[in-house]
């Protein structure tokens, strides 16, 4: 073993145990190879040692000495000995301890605590939220008295990021749901010989949900991240600052043409994602059933209503004015950091998806006789 080794040797006296350490206890040897773990558990059976010599170490740093004061129980052993410069460097290290990390559980005032920190912080965010509604309804009136003045080239660069750059990928995800549903339904339908009913169970679930909830799910994941990130970027440099020492409102030249980009295309995203959806379940279909396209689409405008279309595109309006303001409103609140940045952004989409779902089982109660 090398002589920088750093290792622990234990001596019997006559006032018990004697420990002394040897070798380089340093960030340098304790990290290399198995040092750690070597005197991890060394320190571990010199537990009931009752005297130090650390006169016998060939180096010892800020690390090292750590180890050595965790180990003794943050305090003095009852014998040691030691050089002056090693005394130094460990009441430097007893003096500014490493904070110990709080217990999961804690005190009952603790958790009482974070538990009224918490609902502080929830508050804050709803009230922050509201905030944010308001100050969009109010940007949108202001809009329609003054059209002219409106912030229409972010409003068409926001919509063709959102809108068209979106189309490839949900397209793709809706035709191979409406496979997998149409193979599936298709195996069950077979046993009972009610095969034809593909039609309006597709038809129905696929432009009544799934469609808006597919778009809706991959619009919050690909630019309701997007924009809370882009905010988010503008607090880290602080351009948000400097829009506000110009005069420039935020809300109306960031949050009001994101919203009108997402209430507009959204729609227009449910009824593309439907109808790649309902090509792959047609197709589907036809493989596994032999239910003809031509009779697919003669027999799905009798077995489903329009008004499901109606109330698709009109939820899908609602889902992407709440992305945007759910994107915008964590973006607002990212501090001047990347750490943040980085929760914001996660937040925002967990956030998107959940308001979408819960929009949409909103949507289905309220509406269940429409189109039924």
């Amino acid at each position: 073993m090398p002589e920088s080794t750093p290792r622990l040797e234990t001596q019997p006296s006559d006032q018990g145990l004697r420990a002394v350490p040897r070798g380089e206890w340093t960030a340098a040897q304790l990290t290399a190879g198995r040092g750690w773990r070597t005197v991890s558990a060394a320190l571990a059976q010199a537990r009931s040692a009752a005297a130090w010599d650390l006169r016998a170490l060939d180096g010892l740093d800020h690390l090292g000495a750590l180890a050595l004061w965790n180990h003794w129980g943050r305090q003095w052993p009852a014998q040691l000995e030691l050089h002056p410069e090693q005394r130094t460097l460990l009441e430097r290290v007893a003096a500014h301890p490493p904070a110990e990390p709080a217990g999961r559980r804690g005190t009952l005032a603790q958790r009482i605590d974070r538990l009224g920190l918490g609902v502080v912080q929830t508050a804050a965010q709803v009230r922050d939220f509201v905030t944010l509604m308001g100050q969009l309804l109010l940007d949108f009136l202001r809009l329609l008295g003054a059209p002219r003045w409106g912030p229409w080239r972010d409003f068409s660069g926001h919509l063709y990021r959102i809108g068209a750059q979106a189309l490839p990928i949900t397209a793709l995800v809706g035709f191979l749901i409406g496979v997998v549903l149409a193979y599936l339904m298709s195996q069950v339908l077979r046993q009972f010989g009610a095969e034809i009913f593909i039609v309006n169970i597709l038809g129905l679930a696929l432009i009544r949900e799934l469609g808006p909830l597919l778009g809706a799910v991959l619009i919050a994941g690909r630019s309701g991240s997007a924009i809370t990130a882009q905010i988010g970027v503008m607090r880290v440099t602080e351009e948000l600052d400097a829009m506000r020492v110009l005069g420039i409102p935020a809300g109306f030249r960031l949050v009001l043409p994101r919203a009108l980009a997402l209430a507009i295309a959204m729609p227009l995203i449910a009824v593309w994602t439907t109808l790649a959806a309902l090509v792959g379940g047609m197709l589907a279909a036809d493989i596994t059933l032999g239910i003809t396209p031509s009779y697919f689409l003669e027999m799905l405008p009798k077995v489903v209503r329009v008004s499901n279309l109606w109330l698709a595109c009109a939820k899908s309006v609602v889902f992407g004015v709440s992305i945007a303001l759910i994107g915008c409103h964590y973006g607002l609140r990212v501090k001047p950091n990347t750490e943040s940045l980085g929760q914001g952004t996660t937040a925002s989409v967990v956030a998107s998806i959940t308001a979408v779902i819960l929009i949409d089982a909103l949507f289905a109660v309220l509406f269940k006789k429409v189109g039924m």
